[in-house]
Formats: structure tokens, C-alpha cells, sequence
């Protein structure tokens, strides 16, 4: 099979790998009929994730066709469509049985594209895939489906869940990518009173405005008026940049939430001296997936439209040039790049 295999910090190429096998009887084998590059997946192949060994196959986002399954997966059948989640959960430690799959302790957790080979690929081994995957509904279309492999749930628990999001409430988020504009489609559910979204890039204010945000402007005098008057009530850091992060600390209004989504591959600075009087709740979080079906329902009932957020496209073969776009996104405007099997020119 096809694969993008890392080789090092700045070395990925697009190789022909042993097919994916099964390894454990938990195990199944998914033909990836689409994926995805994520923001993780630069900071891999940056280098910033030294765990992450050379000769890993990347990507942790698929929807494709079962193909194969092992014999403890009893959920699943040949020729099944599922949603590949980015999390794979083994179901039976303290932490699955508390939904909290991202902190799974009994071999899952993050681990496509990361410890295990990952969904960049023709073929991937998805482990534990009772509890790491979803059925995919046949009218749902692919583009729809792989952003609930990761980037909506990410945008739901880590950003707006995490943050309390409430109705009436003023919501500031910093950071314009994919995931912080996922994040003010979900916050619309809960009727905020207004949403805010500050980034530096100016094709990423465009796509702010165009998911329907109240304000979408550089960081400057709204951010001010917020630090020095009221402030807001939940501010989401999307970014992953330390000074997005100190930004937040600025916005927040006493009593206030700060949600954190975005990783940070540097040192971010903890403003104490002025934040110790602010009684203001801070939140981290690896995404768990526990949401997924939640947010499918939404979706297939028309109460949740995402599809503008898929702005490229690219056939596998089109790799690299698919990374290279998502790289440049702050300058061409590119937000979720997806990968096709099949792609037209």
C-alpha cells in the first residue's frame, strides 16, 4: 500500500509500505476513503513531537470501508463505513468507562500517527475498534464525516463544553484555523450574546466573517476595551501560540472561563501576578471522542452545517502538496485540508 511515513524533523515522504495487518484480535484493518491533515500533523513533522519515531505512517482523522476485523471485534462487519476516531479506546480501564477516552490507560489514548501508524494511508489499523470507531451514515458525505474524527469534537469538549458556554454569555476566540472557527459554529448552540475572533491573518478574519462571527479583528482595540472593562466570559484559545495564551489572560472577565485547545509545541507564560485576584477557571484537555454521536445527529438533522469549512481537497497522491497548503493557510485561507482516495483534477 501508500503511505506518508515520517523520517524525521522536515522528512516525510509519500512511500509504498506493507499493507496494514491485523495485530490484535481487537483489531480492524479500514480501507481510508479520506483523511485529513491536521495541525498536530505539522508539528510532527516539525519535529516538535520527538516521540513520534521515524518510519511512522501519519494522520490520526479517516472515514473509510472495514475490510478486515479480528475476532474480538464484534461490532463491526466487513463492508461497514465508519468514522476512524482520532482516539482509539480499549473500553474496559477506569478512564473508558468514564468516557474519558483520550486518557485511556489500557493501550489507547492518542496513538494513530503517533505510537502506531496512523490514517495517511490506503489501509490503517485501527486498535480496540469496537469502542474507536463510528458508523457512518450512507447520506452523510465524506467531507462531513471525517471533521467528526477530531476537529468537531475538539472544537465541542476541549473549547465549549470545557469553557461553560452559556447563553447570553460574551465569546472570545483567539486563533481563525479550523479548529477555533469549528468552535464558534458549536458555541452558536448555545445562543451566546456575542462571539469574538481575533487572529493576525487577515484571509482568517475573511473565513471568521464568513461562519457568521459578531466581530472578527486583529488582536487591538476590542481586546483592549475587554481587559479594561468587563471582559468576556469564556475566551478559547485556538492558536497553540504563547502569546494567544497571554492574550486570553487579558480578555477574561473575572469569574470567567479560559479553555484551551490549541497545542503548544513552546513555553506559554502564566500571568499569576495578574490573574490571582480574578477567581478565573483555566481548562486543558486532550480530545476523548466521547461526543461523536451527538454531533452526528446534529449534522444528519440539519442542526449543525460545517461544510464550509473543508476548503481543499487533494487526491492521496497529492500528499506533500496537500500538507504544503495547510501550512500556508494564515496566507491563502486554506482551514480544513481533506484527502481523498479518489480525487477529480
Amino acid at each position: 500500500m501508500r503511505a506518508l511515513v515520517y523520517h524525521g524533523p522536515a522528512q516525510t515522504s509519500w512511500d509504498t509500505v506493507p499493507d496494514a495487518v491485523i495485530e490484535e484480535a481487537s483489531d480492524a484493518i479500514v480501507r481510508v476513503d479520506a483523511a485529513t491533515v491536521c495541525g498536530t500533523d505539522l508539528h510532527i513533522r516539525q519535529g516538535d513531537l520527538p516521540g513520534v519515531k521515524p518510519g511512522t505512517i501519519l494522520g490520526h482523522e479517516a472515514v473509510g470501508e472495514v475490510v478486515e476485523i479480528g475476532g474480538q471485534v464484534h461490532h463491526l462487519r466487513t463492508g461497514d463505513q465508519v468514522i476512524v476516531s482520532s482516539v482509539s479506546a480499549c473500553g474496559d480501564c477506569p478512564e473508558c468507562r468514564n468516557a474519558r477516552y483520550g486518557q485511556c490507560c489500557g493501550g489507547g489514548g492518542w496513538i494513530l500517527g503517533n505510537l502506531v501508524n496512523g490514517t495517511q494511508a490506503e489501509l490503517v489499523r485501527v486498535p480496540f475498534a469496537d469502542h474507536s470507531t463510528t458508523r457512518r451514515p450512507y447520506d452523510l458525505a465524506l467531507d462531513d464525516a471525517v471533521l467528526l474524527a477530531e476537529l468537531l469534537p475538539t472544537a465541542y469538549e476541549v473549547g465549549v463544553r470545557n469553557g461553560h458556554v452559556c447563553p447570553g454569555d460574551t465569546v472570545v476566540v483567539v486563533g481563525a484555523g479550523p479548529v477555533g472557527l469549528a468552535t464558534v459554529v458549536l458555541a452558536r448552540l448555545y445562543s451566546p450574546r456575542r462571539i469574538i475572533v481575533v487572529d493576525l491573518a487577515e484571509a482568517r478574519l475573511k473565513a471568521a466573517a464568513r461562519v457568521g462571527v459578531d466581530a472578527a479583528e486583529s488582536p487591538g482595540k476590542m481586546i483592549g476595551d475587554l481587559s479594561e472593562g468587563p471582559g468576556a466570559d469564556v475566551v478559547i484559545e485556538a492558536s497553540g501560540d504563547p502569546d494567544g495564551f497571554v492574550l486570553c489572560t487579558r480578555a477574561v472577565r473575572t469569574g470567567g472561563h479560559i479553555a484551551n485547545i490549541g497545542m503548544h509545541g513552546k513555553s506559554a507564560t502564566l500571568h499569576l501576578e495578574s490573574l490571582w485576584r480574578k477567581n478565573v477557571t483555566i481548562s486543558t484537555g486532550q480530545v476523548d471522542t466521547s461526543s461523536t454521536s451527538w454531533l452526528l445527529a446534529l449534522m444528519r438533522f440539519g442542526q449543525l452545517s460545517v461544510s464550509r469549512l473543508v476548503t481543499h481537497t487533494f487526491g492521496f497522491d497529492r500528499m506533500e502538496e496537500a500538507y504544503e497548503a495547510f501550512a500556508r493557510g494564515p496566507s491563502t485561507g486554506a482551514l480544513k485540508v481533506v484527502l481523498h482516495r479518489v480525487c477529480s483534477p
